[in-house]
């Protein structure tokens, strides 16, 4: 039986001051026959960062050398990595109840939920925002790749498809996709 992703709790459209920005890296696009291989994450409060959480995972399978070359992430990094079951659960613990917030985000919750269903038989009911779709409301631009956004914004792009490289550049991109918004109002 494969397992789906449900609908999340709620999108949240507007700009939360306290979240959890996420971001994964895989061995490929397909939550069924692809594994996680980094998570990361940073909790923020008040717009500030105030804690981090990151981890290789250790995958069943091979990472390909397209994914190494993309991700910086060989299959000797993640050799003595945690497996997916023991970095899952401090990772729900670091989350919380808090709104996720990511580049593409669906990406992200669709890999952890068919992770947490799949190992715990558990769900990630928590609310989310993405700055893909922000972007798209409040930014008039011909691309909203994060690594485009970045660079439009004056962002660093140095190490990204690494997970907490990531994390840092959408946190980023959403002070200023917000700040953008507020200027619009």
């Amino acid at each position: 039986m494969s397992v789906t992703a449900k609908p999340k709790r709620e999108y949240i459209s507007d700009f939360p001051s306290d979240y959890t920005v996420l971001d994964i890296e895989t061995t490929g696009l397909s939550v069924h026959s692809n594994e996680i291989i980094e998570i990361s994450a940073l909790k923020v409060r008040g717009d500030k960062i105030i804690e981090k959480f990151s981890s290789l995972v250790k995958p069943e399978g091979h990472i390909s050398s397209f994914i190494s070359r993309l991700t910086g992430i060989t299959n000797e990094m993640v050799q003595k990595a945690p497996s997916i079951t023991e970095v899952l659960p401090a990772f729900t613990k670091f989350l919380a109840d808090d709104c996720i917030l990511g580049h593409n985000v669906h990406f992200d919750i669709n890999f952890i939920y068919t992770n947490l269903k799949k190992h715990f038989n558990e769900e990630l009911p928590n609310s989310y925002t993405d700055t893909m779709k922000l972007s798209r409301k409040y930014c008039k631009l011909p691309s909203h790749k994060l690594s485009y956004l970045a660079e439009n914004f004056g962002i660093s792009t140095q190490g990204h498809h690494r997970a907490l490289n990531d994390c840092v550049m959408t946190f980023e991109i959403y002070k200023k996709i917000k700040e953008t918004a507020n200027s619009q109002q």
